[in-house]
């Protein structure tokens, strides 16, 4: 074995192949994330119970409540960015998961819309930690040319998160109530909280930066390459990057960075906006009209997570390769995508649940692949923060996002014109 004097760690982890330590990583990752998903179709499928059994009436006062979970994360992305950043993702993982529990399992306690909306929100804080640190700790193991690949087959478990309420709606809450989405809403991120003590480990860049914890990060070096040989006097650098000790924001528009950044956060807002529009409002509009049963409704909101999950993994390898332009090509073809749901609709269920699929395809999609570029485009440092902030920032799309659907419902237009209105924040998406 050799003793190595200068230790470059990003090369070596761009150069490794994928291993059994990476697929460890976005599996523990895919289960973490499942959460996201699941919070925004679990109060969708709720809320026709929750309205019939309170005595409320639907309309424009619901968007707050689809739209406070996303209030949290614009909060929570940056902040546990910055904590991510500055004592470590594992530790910023960790305490996101738990708050986002814990508030979780406090709305079975709600008997209002409002008390709803405040447990809503202040989960969202929790839920906003978990993204910019799963994307920053796996894009700071993968293999460059393998990098958005498995950021996007991390993020699948949004996907998977969010059909799993549908069977939820299906199974269980004709015997046990709307508030077992909740029960298991909340219980398992907190399990997943242990798990991650347990079994993630922490990021080697990261570690590496700092001096304190630069024997841990020997430690995590070894598990890569148990026949490396480090001394007491090897340096570890990561490719020239440099640690900034205090964040700041004006980081994110530096070195290159200052059209880049708002360009990212353009399409973040635009995509999510769209998305949470749609994921929020479909089960209660479509079942309120008549069109789908409950049922039905479920099976349409599965199509979507199902869709998104074949798009990004249509994404993966395109992106590794060819960077960012695949991305235009998922914004153009969600333009026509979206405005034909409310012809779809008129049309018939078959045609709607088709429907329902691409837009899936178009729009989950092309979010995966915009969640793998935030961690390709900023470096170690803030990562964290780089993307925290995108999550952040397109949160503000997000929360419009639902209470925009809501006025314009609640305005009685016909399902073809709200939805070919949907569709126009995607041609300018696809411009940016």
């Amino acid at each position: 074995m050799s003793q190595v004097l200068n230790f470059d760690i990003a090369r070596l982890i761009d150069e490794r192949r994928v291993t059994a330590f990476n697929i460890g990583l976005v599996v523990l990752s895919f289960l973490v994330i499942l959460f996201d998903g699941y919070d925004l179709t679990a109060i969708a499928f709720a809320v026709p119970y929750i309205l019939k059994e309170w005595g409320l009436t639907g309309g424009a006062a619901l968007g707050p409540v689809f739209s406070a979970s996303l209030f949290g994360v614009l909060f929570g992305s940056p902040l546990f960015g910055y904590v991510g950043d500055r004592f470590g993702r594992k530790i910023a993982i960790i305490a996101s998961c738990l708050i986002f529990g814990i508030f979780t399992l406090a709305m079975v306690k709600a008997t209002s819309l409002t008390d709803l909306m405040y447990m809503r929100a202040l989960a969202g804080v929790g839920l906003g930690g978990l993204m910019p640190n799963l994307i920053a700790l796996n894009g700071e193991y993968a293999p460059r040319r393998f990098r958005a690949t498995m950021i996007i087959l991390m993020f699948c478990g949004v996907t998977f998160g969010g059909a799993l309420p549908g069977a939820v709606a299906v199974w269980l809450v004709p015997s046990f109530g709307w508030r077992a989405l909740f029960y298991v809403g909340g219980s398992f991120p907190i399990v997943m909280a242990v798990c991650v003590a347990l079994w993630m480990p922490e990021s080697v860049k990261y570690l590496a930066l700092r001096e304190q914890t630069r024997a841990k990060a020997a430690k995590i070096l070894l598990r890569l390459m148990p026949d490396l040989s480090i001394g007491p006097d090897t340096k570890l650098s990561i490719g020239g990057e440099a640690d900034y000790k205090n964040f700041l924001p004006k980081l994110l528009f530096s070195d290159g960075l200052a059209l880049i950044t708002p360009l990212l956060w353009l399409c973040f807002a635009i995509n999510l906006m769209g998305y949470y529009f749609l994921v929020s409002w479909m089960p209660t509009l479509m079942t309120g009209q008549k069109i789908l049963s409950l049922g039905d409704a479920a099976i349409a909101t599965s199509l979507i997570q199902l869709g998104g999950t074949l798009g990004g993994l249509v994404l993966c390898r395109p992106m590794d390769s060819r960077g960012f332009a695949p991305l235009a090509i998922f914004a153009v073809a969600a333009v026509p995508c979206v405005a034909a749901i409310g012809f779809a609709a008129i049309s018939s269920p078959m045609a709607l649940l088709v429907v329902a699929f691409l837009v899936g395809f178009c729009l989950l999609g092309l979010q995966f692949g915009l969640n793998a570029a935030s961690a390709m485009i900023y470096p170690t440092a803030f990562r964290s923060s780089g993307s925290g902030w995108a999550f952040g920032v397109g949160r503000f799309g997000s929360i419009v996002g639902p209470i925009f659907g809501g006025f314009l419902i609640h305005m009685q237009i016909s399902l073809q014109t709200l939805f070919l209105i949907a569709a126009i924040p995607f041609a300018v998406g696809a411009v940016a």
